[in-house]
């Protein structure tokens, strides 16, 4: 299917109105282009991890609307102009001008596979499920892993840290508790290198079903790993659920912000000597995290490692 785009050039004063403007006259899926860069309490309600720099803010922004080609028939274009003048009247506009241009849906969830090949953590390898096994991987421990729209493929330098801390940690038997599990992998990479049993807990219902198919995907039955929608931080069901003092290792490779509030109640959920593995923190927040670590008399922070700009700060509790 193709779109014809149209752009109108305007103010960050005006987006707003505008924006109400189109709703009202039926177009929906509107976006907004500009520099108007978030304010750490926004950051924080929609759990960005950190601000990215932005070009200074002019006070320009573009606001973007699409309609199907081949219902357009160019009719809406002379509707949303006469919006536009009205709305000079009542605020800067600026140059209100409109321009067409003409996209193509992608298939999103499937386009990125190409760029995604077969790599190794360790003794590992993590090859997605649509890549055979190779004379390679026999003999190693081989993870097949299709991450769909929940995050983790083990590429990441935060995965990619919490998999060397289970390499290093899992002697097997253990019971294991994943913390915002996304696809599932750290889950089943504990799986894999012998662990008895694991939980994982994730807000996306996505990530739920991704995490269900990846078992799936490597054998793991849904005995070994189960997986809830909820939040363990502040909803008893899924704490309850979850179990209290009943796991050796608990991973968490999830946003400085949640692992913070995190920190003051995991150890409820781990036996005495397990041990709390974590990332997701940019080194930015790194002693921001590990002070709240220690703020817990029941954790001690054993390990803080670096990859880029990413950090892993391991707990053991006492």
């Amino acid at each position: 299917m193709k779109w014809n785009k149209y752009s109108i050039q305007t103010t960050t004063e005006a987006v707003d109105l505008i924006s109400s403007m189109l709703y009202d006259l039926g177009l929906e899926g509107i976006e907004i282009e500009d520099n108007v860069q978030l304010t750490q309490e926004e950051a924080k309600t929609m759990f960005v991890d950190f601000i990215p720099d932005l070009p200074p803010d002019e006070g320009l922004a573009k606001v973007n609307f699409y309609i199907d080609s081949d219902e357009d028939d160019h009719t809406i274009i002379p509707k949303v102009e006469e919006g536009l003048e009205e709305l000079r009247m009542f605020t800067d506009i600026g140059e209100g001008t409109i321009t067409e241009s003409q996209t193509e849906d992608k298939d999103w969830i499937n386009n990125w596979k190409q760029y995604w090949h077969t790599f190794t953590i360790g003794d590992l390898f993590i090859k997605p499920t649509w890549e055979p096994v190779t004379e390679e991987m026999k003999g190693h421990a081989v993870l097949s892993i299709d991450p769909g729209t929940a995050f983790g493929t083990g590429s990441h330098e935060t995965t990619k840290m919490v998999i060397e801390q289970l390499q290093k940690y899992v002697k097997g038997g253990e019971e294991v508790l994943d913390v915002g599990c996304g696809s599932g992998i750290l889950s089943v990479v504990a799986l894999k290198y012998g662990a008895k049993h694991a939980f994982g807990t994730d807000l996306d219902p996505n990530a739920i079903i991704a995490s269900e198919e990846n078992a799936e995907q490597n054998n793991i039955s849904k005995e070994q790993l189960q997986v809830i929608e909820g939040n363990i931080i502040d909803d008893k069901s899924v704490k309850d659920a979850c179990g209290y003092e009943c796991y050796d290792i608990v991973c968490a490779n999830i946003l400085a912000d949640v692992l913070e509030p995190l920190s003051v109640c995991i150890h409820e959920h781990m036996k005495h000597g397990a041990y709390f593995i974590t990332s997701g923190i940019i080194n930015t927040k790194e002693e921001e995290v590990v002070a709240a670590f220690k703020k817990n008399p029941e954790l001690e922070v054993v390990e803080v490692n670096h990859d880029g700009e990413w950090v892993n700060v391991t707990a053991r509790r006492k």
